[in-house]
């Protein structure tokens, strides 16, 4: 059914606009690729500055867009750090001080971890089809791979951060291929790029992630997952503080 769907899609793109309806399913098939009711991992982080490089290794649980836990397991200094999220609030747990935080409104766009990532990207896992207009804009390759070019403009009154993305998927499996985040102003202020495609779980995807800050020369983070494991069933003890604080 997908290889018809597919085969469709990209008959419609090479000789006629797309409809709203197609464009959704790419964007939808591309975002679901890395989702399910359920998923835990192990991922290593690289963030990469003009001054240092620094790496973590973290164990994440996953249930929805709504529940997450984040574990440092790597360096020993950092080992035991935990990141909680419930639905669009998040807390800290510092294992050095024993102490747990809940994140005030004006720590969200502060970086997470020290990567390039915000505490704001972690809550905001909105359905980019629900708060964005989409609209199909070209074929174009992303190093060999021939995409389709996706423009996302905020819905009016959406709770985005963005004022435009650009979304690149592969026409040859829906996976995501690059991702450009721009300003209100015009100015590009993220680039996410998607590599190194794996089979994970049964499913073939990217197994690494390389944002890059455009605003900050020299400033990326790599994620590569080195296990995930997709619908498994989680206990919803996973998700509380005192799985938090243990």
């Amino acid at each position: 059914m997908k290889s018809i769907l597919l085969s469709s899609i990209i008959f419609m793109s090479s000789v006629m606009a797309m409809s709203a309806a197609d464009v959704y399913e790419i964007l939808k098939q591309a975002e679901n690729k890395f989702k399910g009711e359920t998923s835990q991992g192990k991922f290593t982080m690289i963030v990469t500055t003009p001054d240092y490089t620094r790496t973590l290794k973290m164990e994440s649980y996953n249930k929805g867009n709504d529940k997450a836990l984040v574990i440092i397991t790597s360096p020993a200094k950092e080992a035991g750090n935990k990141t909680l999220k419930i639905g669009k609030e998040l807390w800290t747990y510092l294992r050095s001080t024993e102490t747990t935080m809940k994140l005030p409104p004006s720590m969200m766009l502060q970086s997470w971890n020290g990567s390039d990532l915000t505490n704001d990207d972690l809550v905001r896992e909105s359905s980019l089809y629900d708060d964005y207009d989409l609209k199909y804009l070209f074929d174009e390759k992303i190093g060999t791979e021939l995409c389709w070019k996706i423009e996302l403009k905020p819905k009016p009154d959406a709770p985005v951060v963005w004022g435009r993305i650009y979304y690149w998927v592969r026409q040859s499996d829906f996976n995501p291929a690059l991702v450009q985040y721009y300003e209100e102003n015009g100015e590009l202020i993220r680039s996410m790029k998607f590599g190194e495609i794996k089979n994970i779980d049964g499913r073939m995807i990217p197994s690494k992630w390389i944002i890059t800050n455009e605003k900050k020369k020299g400033h990326k983070t790599e994620f590569i997952y080195d296990d995930v494991k997709l619908d498994k069933a989680i206990p919803d003890r996973i998700f509380s503080f005192r799985e938090l604080e243990k």
